[in-house]
């Protein structure tokens, strides 16, 4: 049971305090309810560019990491489609300096043009290195450009394309940070060796007095129900042959995502799975083979993407698929390998909640759900799906109209 106390501040940012006095750190996290579905279409990649400009200086510090770092301090960030998280740890006894560096980026960036000009470089780089060079690198971009017509996780984090972030001009950076980057927006959460009583004092004299901001409220075009299997040939300059699919599924608070979660992990979690036993060892039809799903919390999609032994033919390699999905469809998976997935499932859960830092990640994730104690439920809710959940739901994500595939082949 992870216990905390949560208050607000009166220009609307949440703090959660996790006293945990086994240990001599304390970490702070903020989490900014911005991600990549909130940018413009005509502006993506604007979420993950902040990702940088935080760490380029604020308005009254030059340098993030510097001071942090003479603290004893550590610190990191990521983007992704549905939300922006930093976090730093660092000795107790510091953690003010922590609130200090904090509150002044939520206060204002610097905003410098040579700052936006150094970060837009490295992001520049960032995406010619890992989505046009490296090979398979735009899998996920044609991938989620076919699987979504409507709703904005149709491109990624790191933006639909180059020249978005090329043409990112300060006036548009600016009011991009003012609409998201506000207390109201925001989640602060301080776990560790540290007294609520102590946090209240901090949050109020660094935070109390940084202007409230707009509340963003989303109004995102949804997707519309997919009613026809779609695919795409690719050829390219790749060692093997690869096949990705895709299949519409349940949000994040929705049941069929427990039950989709506990599926995949049955299909493709590891060397014990159906999909790495049937066509990876004995049918020897893939050399690597993943069956996993994008946690997002909207709607997402659950994925199968491997790439082929040389030799193989493609439609040998998909009808082998189709085959497994059919035998999940078709056979009620056992008591025993259900159970199974839920074990590695709470294992999962109880690994990830040993570490203090990613207590204060998951308190900050759930609060931004809606509700900071499904922490302490979300195992009943996997404990709860049974057999026969799973038979169901995986007839109805798994539909050949409901489906995406990506063929892709070496050249």
């Amino acid at each position: 049971m992870i216990t905390y106390d949560r208050f607000v501040l009166d220009n609307g940012l949440r703090v959660l305090v996790h006293e945990d006095h086994s240990t001599p750190m304390a970490v702070v996290n903020v989490l900014y309810d911005v991600g990549a579905r909130d940018e413009n279409p005509a502006q993506t990649g604007f979420a993950h560019l902040f990702e940088h400009l935080m760490f380029g200086g604020s308005i009254n510090i030059p340098d993030y990491d510097e001071p942090l770092q003479r603290a004893g301090g550590e610190n990191n960030a990521y983007t992704t489609n549905d939300l922006t998280n930093y976090y730093c740890q660092l000795p107790a006894e510091n953690i003010e300096t922590a609130f200090w560096l904090e509150s002044d980026r939520m206060m204002s960036l610097a905003f410098g043009q040579k700052s936006l000009d150094v970060q837009k470089k490295v992001v520049t780089e960032e995406f010619k290195e890992h989505y046009i060079n490296k090979p398979y690198g735009d899998v996920w971009h044609k991938m989620r450009e076919l699987a979504y017509t409507t709703h904005p996780y149709r491109w990624m984090t790191i933006g639909k394309e180059l020249s978005h972030i090329e043409n990112a001009h300060i006036d548009d950076v600016k009011a991009f940070f003012f609409k998201h980057y506000r207390p109201v927006n925001a989640i602060l959460v301080v776990a560790g060796n540290v007294k609520t009583e102590n946090i209240k004092r901090l949050a109020a004299k660094w935070f109390g007095d940084i202007p409230m901001g707009e509340k963003y409220n989303r109004q995102l075009p949804q997707e519309p129900s997919q009613t026809e299997a779609r695919q795409q040939e690719v050829h390219a300059n790749v060692p093997l042959n690869a096949l990705v699919k895709t299949w519409h599924m349940d949000a994040r608070l929705e049941k069929g995502y427990y039950v989709m979660d506990l599926a995949t992990e049955i299909l493709g979690g590891g060397g014990s799975s159906r999909l790495y036993q049937s066509l990876v060892k004995e049918k020897q039809l893939f050399s690597s083979l993943d069956c996993y799903h994008f946690g997002s919390t909207d709607k997402g999609l659950a994925a199968i993407d491997g790439k082929l032994v040389k030799g193989v033919k493609m439609e040998d390699a998909l009808k082998a698929v189709d085959e497994e999905i059919e035998k999940i469809q078709s056979e009620q998976v056992s008591g025993t390998e259900l159970q199974k997935v839920k074990n590695k499932t709470e294992s999962v859960i109880a690994f990830e909640d040993m570490a203090v830092m990613s207590r204060a990640g998951s308190l900050a994730m759930y609060e931004l759900l809606g509700d900071a104690n499904m922490m302490n439920t979300e195992l009943e809710r996997y404990q709860s799906i049974t057999s026969e959940d799973i038979q169901l739901y995986c007839k109805e994500v798994f539909r050949k109209e409901n489906s995406n595939t990506l063929l892709y082949y070496a050249k």
